[in-house]
C-alpha cells in the first residue's frame, strides 16, 4: 500500500496513493488508521483521496473506522478531494452526513484549523 502521512500544525494529513480503495487494502489502511489515531494521537485528520478512483464497501469501512477513533477521542476528520466516483458513493451511501468532505485538501486544513 502506498501512501503519504504529513504533519503539520497538528493536523495529520494522510494522503493514499493508491487507485483502488478496496478490499485489498483495506486491512493494511485500517491498522495505519489505528497506529496514526490511537498511538500516535492524532486528533486533527485529513483523508487525502485524491489518487483514488474507486472505492468500495471494505474501503468505505476503513474510512469510517478512522472516524470511529476520532470520535472517540474527541478528535476531527475531514475528506479531502475524492474524486467524483468516491463521492457519489459517499453520498449514496449517505456518509456525507457523518464525514465532512472538502474539495481540497486547504479547504480541509482550513477548516480543521478553525475548529476547536
Amino acid at each position: 500500500m502506498n501512501f503519504a502521512v504529513t504533519k503539520e500544525d497538528g493536523i495529520t494529513i494522510f494522503k493514499l496513493n493508491e487507485q483502488r480503495l478496496d478490499t485489498n487494502i483495506s486491512g493494511l489502511l485500517k491498522g495505519e488508521f489505528t497506529m496514526l489515531l490511537k498511538v500516535d494521537g492524532a486528533k486533527k485528520f485529513i483523508l487525502d483521496l485524491s489518487a483514488v478512483e474507486s472505492c468500495d464497501s471494505s474501503g468505505l469501512s476503513a474510512i469510517l473506522v478512522a472516524n470511529r477513533i476520532l470520535n472517540s477521542t474527541d478528535g476531527q476528520m475531514r475528506i479531502a478531494s475524492p474524486s467524483e466516483k468516491v463521492y457519489s458513493l459517499i453520498k449514496i451511501t449517505q456518509l456525507d452526513r457523518v464525514l465532512p468532505v472538502c474539495g481540497t485538501v486547504g479547504e480541509a486544513f482550513a477548516d480543521l484549523k478553525k475548529a476547536n
